[in-house]
């Protein structure tokens, strides 16, 4: 109960980061696999990610159903699909962010330049980041992803990447920890703004190659996310409670981002 309790306040933590660190703004959100009930998920209501506290937090069927005995009086937000049919789809993955990064969207429209990492950090966002226009099979609608059918057919474009665009709408980060995607998710706005930036400098910019990219994501490790987590919750007002740095759980002694 107190690791659940730990759990739920870094959610909340997730939600304020990712505000302050131009993720999200007043829209967006951020979740989290239930870790008893694979089953399920937990997020915050429908509300502003810079507000969220714990008691706006909700649980859900993958199906976006809400649950528990006391079904919470908040209303969902209308795209909890988008990280249902993920969580249905990936059961690897255990922490999803839907975002409208401002300095991601360009590239979702831009048909003749890709989003590609070309910086150390941001190597984990994937060689491969595609873009899943809901046009193609829905035809014209808000472009929110507000049913399980839109989310299916948008995961199975995301298919293993851990980051895809929604045409004119924004993008889906997925990871396999909490700390992972809040620091995926911020990393991939800092890249997708400096890749802006060499554009306008010069139109032949060296990007990582793939065999760069492996290596970065495979030395990625539990100490990196800490680093960053420690610090964008102080940067927050939110209290910094460390993870267990378990060396069997796959964290290396050594931190690739210097």
């Amino acid at each position: 109960m107190a690791d659940m309790k730990l759990l739920m306040n870094d959610l909340v933590t997730a939600n304020h980061i990712l505000a302050k660190e131009n993720v999200l703004d007043s829209f967006g959100h951020v979740s989290i696999r239930h870790p008893e009930k694979p089953g399920h998920f937990i997020m915050s209501r429908a509300r502003a990610p810079e507000q969220c506290e714990m008691h706006d937090l909700m649980e859900f069927k993958l199906d976006g159903t809400i649950v528990g005995p006391n079904p919470h009086p908040g209303k969902p937000y209308s795209e909890r699909f988008i990280h249902g049919a993920l969580y249905e789809a990936r059961p690897e993955v255990n922490s999803v962010v839907h975002n409208h990064s401002i300095s991601v969207i360009p590239f979702s429209v831009v048909k003749s330049v890709k989003l590609r990492p070309l910086m150390h950090m941001a190597g984990p966002i994937g060689d491969d980041i595609n873009v899943w226009d809901s046009a193609a099979k829905f035809g014209d609608t808000n472009l929110l992803v507000t049913s399980m059918e839109m989310a299916r057919d948008m995961a199975k474009s995301v298919g293993p990447r851990t980051v895809s665009l929604l045409r004119g709408h924004g993008c889906v980060v997925t990871a396999l920890s909490l700390r992972e995607v809040v620091f995926t998710s911020i990393y991939l706005e800092i890249n997708a703004g400096i890749q802006m930036q060499a554009l306008r400098v010069g139109n032949e910019v060296q990007y990582l190659s793939k065999g760069e990219v492996d290596i970065i994501t495979k030395g990625r490790s539990g100490f990196t996310f800490e680093r960053g987590w420690e610090n964008w919750c102080k940067r927050v007002g939110r209290p910094y409670y460390p993870q267990a740095m378990d060396m069997g759980a796959g964290f290396s002694q050594t931190d690739p981002s210097g």
